[in-house]
C-alpha cells in the first residue's frame, strides 16, 4: 500500500444523517473518538435536527465535543470522512443491485469532497460498499491506503456472535473472520478459525461424535450469517447499531493508530492471486489507513469460494461506469 502523511487529529465528515450515519454518530460521540463532528445532508433540516439531538446528549456522554452543521468546505481539514450517503437498500434487493443508483450519487459527493483539499482518510459505508469503495478510489484519486470501506467487518461480528450463543463464550473470545463481497458471496473462515485459542476445526470434530448434525447446524449458522440484513431490513426497513457500531471500531482502529486487523474493504494488490480490486479481507489499520493486507491462509474450498466472490465483484466493477 502506498504511504504518505494525512491529515492529522480527529474531525469527522459524515455523509448522509440518516438511520446509518446517525448509529454511527451517536457511537463514535459516546466512545470519545472525535472532538468536531460535522454532518453533511441533502435534507438540510434533518441534519440540522439530527446536529442539534446530538448535542443534547453529548453532557451526558462524558466527552467533550461539538457536532456542527456541515458544508463540503469542512472537509479540508476533516482528518476523516465517512460517506452513508445514497439510496438504501429495498426489501427483496440485493447489494449489488444498488450500484447504478449509488455511482452517480457518489459521483457528485467525490467531486466536492475533492475540491475542498482534503487529504484525511475516506471511509466508505454505502452499500453494495465493496464495488462503491473501488468506485471512490478511482473518483477521488486518492492514495488506496486513504481509502476503505466497511467490508465484512458487520458481518464477521454478526458470524462471531452467532458462534458465541452455540458455543456460550464471549464473542471476543472467537477468531474467526467473514471474507469476501459484503453481500450473497461472502463466506466463513473456518480453516484457520479458533475458540479460546482452540482450532475451530478441532472443536466441530469432537462435537460430531455426539453430534452428527453438528456441520449442517454450522452451514445454516453461517446462512443466518449472511442473510441477517435481510431479515432486520424487512422487519425494521433498515440496519442501523451494528453497522454504525462497526464504522466506530474502524474509527478507533485508525484514530488510535492500533495496527490492528479488521476485516473492511481494502484494495488488494496481488494478495490471493488478484489485483486492482477492494474485497473484504483482514487489514492493518492505524493512523494512515490501511497499512497492509494480511492474506489468509485459505483451504481449497474457502479459496474456491473467495475467488468467486471476488469475480461476482469484478464483473460488476467492470460494468459499471466510473
Amino acid at each position: 500500500m502506498n504511504s504518505q502523511h494525512v491529515t492529522p487529529g480527529s474531525k469527522v465528515v459524515l455523509i448522509g444523517a440518516g438511520a446509518v450515519g446517525i448509529a454511527y454518530a451517536y457511537a463514535i460521540l459516546n466512545q470519545g473518538l472525535t472532538e468536531h463532528l460535522a454532518i453533511i445532508d441533502l435534507n438540510e433540516d434533518l441534519a440540522w435536527a439530527q446536529v442539534e439531538d446530538l448535542n443534547h446528549s453529548i453532557p451526558f456522554s462524558g466527552q467533550h465535543a461539538k457536532v456542527t452543521l456541515g458544508t463540503y468546505e469542512d472537509c479540508k481539514d476533516a482528518a476523516l470522512v465517512v460517506n452513508c450517503a445514497g439510496v438504501a437498500q429495498r426489501d427483496g434487493e440485493t447489494r449489488l443491485d444498488l450500484v447504478a443508483r449509488n455511482v452517480k450519487i457518489f459521483e457528485s459527493i467525490n467531486k466536492d469532497v475533492m475540491a475542498s483539499g482534503f487529504n484525511g482518510i475516506y471511509l466508505v459505508a454505502t452499500n453494495p460498499v465493496d464495488v462503491l469503495t473501488y468506485v471512490t478510489w478511482k473518483q477521488t484519486g486518492l492514495p488506496s491506503n486513504q481509502v476503505l470501506g466497511s467490508g465484512t467487518v458487520l458481518d464477521s461480528a454478526r458470524w462471531r456472535h452467532n458462534l458465541a450463543q452455540h458455543f456460550d463464550i464471549a464473542p471476543s473470545d472467537i477468531e474467526s473472520y467473514i471474507i469476501g463481497e459484503h453481500g450473497d458471496t461472502e463466506l466463513p473462515v473456518i480453516s484457520t478459525a479458533n475458540v479460546s485459542g482452540v482450532p475451530l476445526p478441532h472443536l466441530l470434530g469432537e462435537e460430531e461424535k455426539s453430534n452428527p448434525e453438528i456441520h449442517k447446524q454450522i452451514d445454516e449458522m453461517f446462512v443466518r450469517t449472511r442473510d441477517a440484513a435481510y431479515d432486520i431490513i424487512k422487519r425494521k426497513g433498515n440496519t442501523s447499531f451494528g453497522i454504525g457500531s462497526a464504522l466506530a471500531r474502524i474509527t478507533r482502529a485508525l484514530f488510535r493508530n492500533e495496527n490492528v486487523a479488521l476485516p473492511v474493504s481494502a484494495l488488494l494488490e496481488g494478495q490471493y492471486g488478484l489485483d486492482d480490486l477492494y474485497i473484504g479481507t483482514p487489514a492493518v489499520l492505524n493512523r494512515n489507513g490501511v497499512r497492509n493486507v494480511v492474506e489468509l491462509q485459505l483451504d481449497e474450498d474457502e479459496n474456491s469460494k473467495f475467488q468467486h466472490s471476488a469475480k461476482v465483484l469484478r464483473e460488476v466493477i467492470d460494468s459499471t461506469e466510473i
